[in-house]
């Protein structure tokens, strides 16, 4: 029956609309990060948190492990507050946001309001094909089963929640320093006149991201050099003409933009953000099938899309940018085209902010029963 005070239920309603603004004191947000090191996954928790920041919000970083670099490799390093988990106390947050399976088993330590889980993929995929870590997997899939409002970035994301976990989401995809990547600016190196200059990005020694088979097969296509980007520091060998270690989210547009082709042969991702990068900087991409790649990747549009682990595509498509310039400059006009459709960080970030706002406008909520299972979570990894 309805309120005869209220009989089209605007005021119950109302209270749901993702543009309600918080009043009088600004809303305090707490982000649980396992790590402040370099990394695509933090870069994007970063980027919304210094956005939050500069539209008025309380930030803190709640850090599992703080890497004390002399040089921050993003800007949002040293302008938000970060804190180690232990000490944030008995501070209450409007909203506190899991950013890592991890930090989900720490939520029962931190008091909130509201409690969001940001998922950019589903991780316990990080830990497949080895045995020893099965436990792990089951225990990353619990945090999945939780009850907190999920946040996702890509629409496979969203639909796999649902699907195998029951655990509906709201969808914000990741945006773009539009101010930063461009095609027009600084190289480190002019393109070649002849042959194809392949970049290779992530970390070496990760089976998930596949660098060393990345970095051979480049050259087994022809490629007359190969850069790799990483966000560590390991020596890939004579394979690579150059190597870029922990590089600034200001100085890799320089990179990009001297180079050609991106070669990503992740076999686990979320929605990422490399190949976008470089569309925006002039360059197109090769890349496994990887879940993710729908989101903006179109096989003979903008890039070249192969199956997962087929390296004899890999190598064909390397070998076919190699040879024909005409299909280079094709795939190259395709991804600036996608770029320039893209949305940047202020759209992405403003997108975040509004459902914050809406949920640090509900009613507060008990989440007892969720911070009892994260503290069980927590005592099964110990």
């Amino acid at each position: 029956m309805s309120n005869l005070s209220d009989p089209f239920g605007h005021r119950k309603y109302s209270k749901y609309a993702t543009s309600a603004l918080p009043d009088g004191e600004p809303r305090s947000v707490v982000f649980l990060v396992g790590s402040t090191a370099i990394s695509g996954g933090t870069f994007v928790i970063l980027q919304h948190a210094l956005a939050l920041k500069n539209l008025g919000w309380k930030v803190t970083l709640a850090c599992q492990m703080i890497d004390h670099g002399k040089d921050p490799w993003h800007p949002a390093l040293g302008e938000l507050d970060l804190v180690s988990i232990e000490k944030v106390g008995d501070q209450i947050f409007d909203v506190a946001i899991a950013t890592w399976w991890r930090t989900v088993l720490e939520i029962h330590r931190v008091n909130a309001r509201q409690y969001v889980y940001f998922v950019q993929s589903i991780e316990s995929r990080f830990y497949g094909g080895d045995p020893i870590l099965g436990s792990i997997v089951e225990l990353v899939d619990e945090t999945y089963k939780l009850d907190l409002l999920v946040i996702t970035i890509a629409a496979w994301i969203q639909v796999c929640l649902y699907a195998e976990y029951r655990a509906p989401s709201l969808l914000v995809r990741n945006g773009v320093r539009k101010d930063l990547f461009t095609s027009v600016g600084p190289r480190l190196a002019p393109l070649l006149n002849d042959g194809i200059r392949v970049l290779v990005e992530g970390s070496i020694g990760v089976p998930m991201k596949n660098v060393d088979s990345a970095v051979r097969l480049a050259r087994a296509g022809g490629a007359t050099e190969v850069w790799l980007v990483s966000g560590n520091s390991e020596d890939s060998g004579h394979l690579v003409d150059r190597v870029f270690s922990a590089v600034r989210v200001e100085d890799m547009a320089m990179i990009y933009r001297s180079c050609d082709v991106l070669l990503k042969l992740s076999r686990v991702e979320g929605m990422y953000g490399p190949p976008l990068e470089m569309f925006h900087c002039g360059g197109t991409v090769v890349t496994y099938d990887v879940t993710g790649f729908e989101e903006y990747v179109v096989d003979g549009v903008n890039g070249i899309v192969v199956p997962m682990d087929d390296e004899v595509a890999v190598v064909d498509a390397v070998r076919r940018l190699a040879g024909n310039r005409a299909l280079l400059a094709r795939l190259k006009y395709g991804a600036l085209v996608t770029a320039t459709q893209w949305m940047g960080w202020k759209e992405s970030s403003s997108e975040f902010m509004s459902y914050l706002a809406a949920v640090a406008n509900l009613p507060d909520r008990d989440y007892s029963i969720a911070r009892m299972r994260s503290a069980e979570l927590a005592g099964r990894l110990d």
